[in-house]
């Protein structure tokens, strides 16, 4: 790899070589707020821009998107996903590790999705801070989730139905719902299209 490359791969998480446009979600996915100066992140500010400027750039024929995240800010992810689905040249993410939380949506966004035989995990809507104890905050939080499974099922073959059973699955994680998918299992279920790799 050229010093260039390196420096480019570092300083952004991209890549453009031979008309392919590779780009990494990773960390956390920073949103409206900031995260911990050490943690790692990819800031929606910035992917928003890089994918409108890869949708206008003809040297640009396919974007390969690796993700391996924790999740993050629910708006900025789907805000991000939503771009990605609506990218007019050909999209392939590749699940490598983890696609937790708002992953998942980012990796069915593309046209097709791999994944690693590592795990991913799907589990409900979490929140963090200041809750007030009414009603409307927990129909608030509902719907946020309704968007979040509409996607999924959207961009997937796996049903709406489906994807809440498993993010409201009780058994598989210390006090906490949802459900921690291999790579084959996301597959079999229809979430991602296939296993692989680079």
């Amino acid at each position: 790899m050229k010093d260039n490359e390196r420096q480019e791969i570092e300083k952004f998480g991209q890549l453009q070589e031979n008309g392919i446009f590779t780009m990494t979600i990773i960390g956390e996915i920073e949103g409206h707020q900031l995260s911990a100066q050490n943690a790692k992140t990819t800031k929606y500010e910035h992917m928003i821009p890089t994918l409108a400027k890869v949708e206008q750039d003809e040297s640009i024929k396919g974007i390969l998107i690796l993700i391996n995240t924790i999740g993050g800010d629910v708006e900025c992810g789907l805000a991000i996903a939503e771009l990605i689905a609506s990218l007019s040249k050909p999209t392939v993410s590749l699940v490598l590790g983890g696609s937790h939380s708002i992953g998942v949506p980012l990796a069915v966004a593309a046209d097709h999705s791999f994944i690693v035989k590592s795990a991913m995990m799907i589990h409900p809507v979490r929140s963090s801070g200041t809750f007030i104890g009414v009603i409307q905050s927990y129909r608030n939080i509902e719907k946020i989730q309704d968007r979040i499974t509409t996607f999924i099922s959207d961009h997937s073959k796996m049903k709406k139905e489906r994807v809440e059973e498993l993010m409201l699955h009780i058994g598989q994680q210390v006090k906490d719902v949802g459900m921690i998918l291999s790579g084959e299992k996301a597959v079999k279920e229809g979430l991602i299209d296939e296993m692989g790799g680079i």
